[in-house]
Formats: C-alpha cells, sequence, structure tokens
C-alpha cells in the first residue's frame, strides 16, 4: 500500500514528530517514508493512533460486562480513533477485546484498595496495608507492565469532618512502588486531593490520575521527576454533581470537591504550564461512556491547551510513555487516516477516515 499526504512523522523515535508531507509504503505491517514528494495517491492527513490511558474495557456504568459487550467498547474505541488502551483496573478478564478487534490493550488488572474506601465491588480490597507491596507485586506478574492503586478516597469515619484522605502510609506506598519497580512494572495512582500528592512524589510512582489536588510548587517537582498525570477532564467537570451527592452529610468533604470544580480551569492551565507530562484519558467505563475522547479533546482546548500541545498528548505524547513509538520511519504502522486537518481542529482526531493497525485497516468510515 502506497499513499501521499501530510503526517505527524518521525525518523527516528528519539525525534520529536514534526509535520512533513511525502509518500509513505506499508509492507508487512511496517511503515516507511519513500519520498519527499507526493506521488502516490493522497488520503489526507495521517497522524498517528490516539491513546485512552485511562480507560476501563469491560466495565460499564452497571458494573462488569459480558465478552460481547466488551469487544464491542473496543469496537467504539476504535472507532473514535484511539487504538492504544491502558485499561487501568477492571475486575474482569478483558483480554478477549484485544483479540477480537486488535486493539493495542495494556491490561493493569484490578484496582487496589482498602475496604470500604473505594467504589463497591471493583476494586481488590488489601485488609492489612503492610501487605500492599506483595500484593502489587504478583499482581505486576499478571498485567501488562502496570499497575492501579487507589491513593485517595473519602473517609466517612469522621462523620461531618469526612474528606478525601491518603488510603497508604508513606513508608507503605514508597515500599509497593519499589516492589512494582523490582517486578518491572509501573505504577498508576488515582489521586483527587492535595494532601495525597507529597506521598505520591516521595514514593516514585509513575502515572498520577485525576491530580486535581496538585499545586504549582508540587506540579514543578512532578515534572522533574518524570511523573506523569493523566488530567481526565470529563471526570474533574463531573466534580460538582459529587459534591451536591455529599450534601449535608459530608459538607467538609463536599467543599473540598466543589473547589476543584471551581478552580478547573486554572488548575489545568497550570499542568500545561509547569511542563508535566500529560497524558490523555477519558476514564471511560464508569461515568464515562467508551469511544467518547471527542468530549476530552474539547475540554483540553477549552480550558486552555494549545491545538499541537493536545494532537501531542493524544498521540505520540502518550504512546511514548506507554512504550509505543508512534508514526516513525520503520515502525508499526499504527495510525489514522483523517480527511480535515486537526491542526485547524484537533477533533478531527476522533473522526478518522480510517483506522490502521498492523497494516490493515481495523475500521473505515461508511460512505454516505
Amino acid at each position: 500500500m502506497e499513499f501521499s499526504g501530510l503526517a505527524l512523522w518521525a525518523d527516528h523515535t528519539l525525534e520529536r514528530p514534526r509535520w512533513v508531507r511525502g509518500t509513505w509504503r506499508v509492507d508487512g505491517g511496517v511503515i516507511r517514508r519513500i519520498s519527499d514528494d507526493e506521488t502516490a495517491t493522497s488520503v489526507g492527513f495521517i497522524v498517528p493512533g490516539m491513546v485512552d490511558t485511562h480507560c476501563h474495557i469491560g466495565y460499564s456504568d452497571v458494573g462488569s460486562v459480558s465478552e460481547r459487550d466488551m469487544v464491542e467498547q473496543a469496537r467504539v474505541t476504535l472507532a473514535s480513533g484511539v487504538t492504544v488502551v491502558r485499561d487501568c483496573g477492571v475486575p474482569v478478564d478483558n483480554s478477549a477485546a484485544a483479540r477480537a478487534t486488535g486493539l493495542h490493550l495494556i491490561r493493569c488488572g484490578r484496582h487496589v484498595a482498602r475496604p470500604k474506601r473505594y467504589m463497591r465491588d471493583l476494586p481488590l480490597d488489601v485488609q492489612d496495608q503492610r501487605e500492599l507491596p506483595d500484593v502489587l507485586a504478583t499482581m505486576a506478574r499478571s498485567a501488562d507492565g502496570w499497575v492501579k492503586i487507589v491513593g485517595d478516597w473519602i473517609d466517612r469515619s469522621a462523620g461531618a469532618d469526612s474528606d478525601l484522605m491518603p488510603l497508604w502510609d508513606t513508608a507503605v506506598l514508597t515500599d509497593a512502588v519499589a516492589a512494582v519497580h523490582d517486578a518491572g512494572a509501573r505504577i498508576a495512582v488515582h489521586a483527587f486531593s492535595h494532601r495525597v500528592i507529597d506521598s505520591l512524589i516521595e514514593a516514585g510512582v509513575d502515572d498520577i490520575e485525576h491530580g486535581s489536588g496538585i499545586d504549582a510548587d508540587q506540579a514543578s517537582e512532578i515534572a522533574a521527576r518524570g511523573i506523569a498525570v493523566t488530567p481526565t477532564l470529563r471526570q474533574v467537570e463531573l466534580f460538582r454533581d459529587f459534591a451536591a451527592q455529599a450534601g449535608e452529610k459530608y459538607p467538609v468533604y463536599a467543599a473540598t470537591m466543589q473547589r476543584m470544580y471551581d478552580t478547573r480551569w486554572d488548575h489545568f492551565q497550570m499542568l500545561v504550564d509547569s511542563g508535566v507530562v500529560l497524558l490523555m484519558g477519558t476514564d471511560s467505563g464508569g461515568y464515562q461512556d467508551h469511544g467518547t475522547i471527542a468530549g476530552e479533546l474539547e475540554l483540553w482546548l477549552r480550558w486552555g491547551a494549545p491545538a499541537q500541545a493536545t494532537i501531542d498528548a493524544a498521540t505520540w505524547v502518550s504512546q511514548h510513555y506507554l512504550g509505543y513509538p508512534g508514526l516513525v520511519e520503520g515502525g508499526p504502522a499504527d495510525f489514522l487516516i483523517l480527511d480535515e486537518d486537526p491542526r485547524s481542529n484537533p477533533l478531527e482526531l476522533s473522526r478518522p477516515a480510517r483506522v490502521i493497525l498492523d497494516g490493515g485497516s481495523v475500521w473505515e468510515r461508511a460512505s454516505v
């Protein structure tokens, strides 16, 4: 297969991708640039497939789903332009979704939490937190290079004074992260609050998910240490609802969630300006539907992220962080073909004309 167009392309894996015109050939699942000129049929715009780094294939708002339903979740995800997913915590084996669709699926196993400190039936609960290092080391050996823990959640034992509180002592968390790294894996952590962030930095976690409580000094340290943040803006948009649901029963927690909702735009802009590695993630499978990355892209743009930064985070930045090469000379032929220029409107990423995986088309928009 040969085609011409404008591509977000890198000649080497260590090179920052740039927009270049030319002609490409796909052969044996590998893509190569064969000419600087457009000598073949133009397909428009060629970009790396998008990444959803926080996606729960196999889970929905009603809980775990059947194999048939998880395959459908994977299909709508591919149709939205996402070719790589990190599942980031599900209580079921979702590998069938990848086998049936070709979706690149990084499995993290289950969330790990403490009893009554997360959503019911979703996590593996650890009664004695001293067991956390062994639990995560075991999970790391059966996952695809990542594990997922809950870093903070409301502690209802304080009654009306209840608020978001860390689940783990810093010393335990530090030992747990070391155990994960020794097992050759990395660790992602659910974290809403400000008070949990210092312990995550000290422990050396790899990805802070949500990160809505990070302040500017913490962001600077996170950037310096190369820790990624997955801001899940659509989830943060729900914080006002969470505050309202807490009502008069948990007024302190409600105030915390409302405050983070009220400052969400400025907070995200601070993260963008801080130099933190920001990953694209929807948190689909619970409060968000699968295949709706367009909504996340739209919020990145509305809340102040530059167009190219949004494109980069959704494609090659998140790919590189998860160990995928992006669209590169001699690399896997995994990419999107777009009819319209995403530089003018990054939402075009979520409207691909074709989705190519391993050199073959796995999804193509129907002709009108």
